[in-house]
């Protein structure tokens, strides 16, 4: 791995069947690489992954047993540092601003914070990521408001959360999603902890770009 811009590259593969939504916050992307997003609460027979990203270090996006249900001997882990105690030695920490290489895939790190509530402190260094893959960037946003740093923000596939109390409501990722324009917008962060399909509903209403609630595996 060399510390430089993270960008995905890999086969053109972004039809929605290689995104996966595993419940809660977990993402399953599959291309040349399998990459999980936030693994919590797997179900099993999961293939095992080539790249875990985590965007930070609470427990429903940072679980040592679902990392150690896919991890390979060979697999990178890309994580924030205050998880450090969940994972295994040889992790690489990350902050806002980073751009790294994992082989062929490059992933850039933006900041996820809350505003006006205290759940995602700014100050947590906690992130989202930036990946392209087959020519198109995607968006997974992690746990956050609908912060300044989104406006600049461009996106063919954009993964965000609509479940309210701890990020944005529907509403607010609606009006994210708009500035952002991406060619799909895909909601998680409902249906377990905290929010429901009635959530991803009304985001996919408001949204104003396509949208498509994926079932969860």
């Amino acid at each position: 791995m060399t510390v430089g811009q993270v960008i995905v590259r890999a086969n053109k593969i972004m039809s929605t069947n290689k995104i996966h939504w595993l419940g809660h916050a977990s993402i399953r992307i599959e291309g040349d690489k399998t990459i999980y997003i936030d693994p919590w609460k797997l179900k099993t027979d999961k293939p095992p992954a080539d790249i875990i990203l985590i965007t930070h270090s609470h427990y429903d996006h940072c679980s040592k047993n679902d990392v150690d249900r896919i991890r390979k001997e060979e697999t990178v882990i890309l994580a924030t540092p205050d998880c450090r105690d969940a994972l295994p030695p040889g992790f690489h920490p990350v902050a806002p601003g980073m751009e790294e290489t994992v082989d062929d895939i490059a992933i850039r790190t933006v900041p996820a914070y809350n505003i006006g509530k205290s759940f995602h402190p700014r100050a947590n260094d906690w992130v989202g990521y930036i990946i392209e893959m087959g020519g198109e960037q995607i968006y997974v946003t992690g746990d956050t408001d609908h912060i300044p740093e989104m406006d600049d923000i461009t996106a063919d596939i954009l993964i965000m959360p609509v479940g309210g109390t701890y990020t944005m409501t529907a509403d607010e990722a609606a009006r994210a999603a708009k500035l952002i324009n991406p060619r799909l917008a895909i909601p998680i962060h409902f249906g377990s902890i905290v929010g429901s399909r009635i959530d991803a509903e009304e985001f996919k209403k408001l949204a104003g770009v396509p949208v498509e609630i994926l079932p969860e595996e």
